[in-house]
């Protein structure tokens, strides 16, 4: 099993790639952008895999991360891609990714420091 601090560093590097993917895209090109689209469709696995495996005791001490939404989508995505909806990827990867980078940053750091 995966230590959490690793799980955490895998969120993060998926985060940043998926944040990557997407930098200078409009939502236009990125609509059209197949290999775009499955890029950030990869990552979002990725990210809501390692999630899924943080022991819940690192889930219920660190709650500013909606665990569950991010699982919830790595679901989606990954079990009901046919209906993947575009806009909602786009939104995710220019909102909801940057914005827990710094979060999960910080609790890596506090993982760090613990051992």
């Amino acid at each position: 099993m995966r230590r959490d601090d690793a799980l955490i560093l895998d969120m993060i590097i998926a985060a940043e790639k998926i944040i990557r993917f997407v930098g200078a895209l409009s939502f236009e090109h990125f609509e059209q952008d197949d290999m775009a689209q499955s890029a950030v469709m990869r990552e979002i696995q990725v990210l809501g895999e390692a999630a899924r495996m943080v022991q819940p005791q690192t889930k219920q001490r660190f709650t500013k991360i909606a665990w569950s939404s991010i699982i919830g989508m790595r679901n989606r995505v990954v079990h009901e891609y046919f209906e993947v909806d575009t806009a909602i990827l786009w939104q995710t990867a220019q909102q909801d990714i940057p914005a827990i980078i710094p979060h999960l940053k910080q609790i890596l750091a506090e993982l760090s420091e613990a051992d």
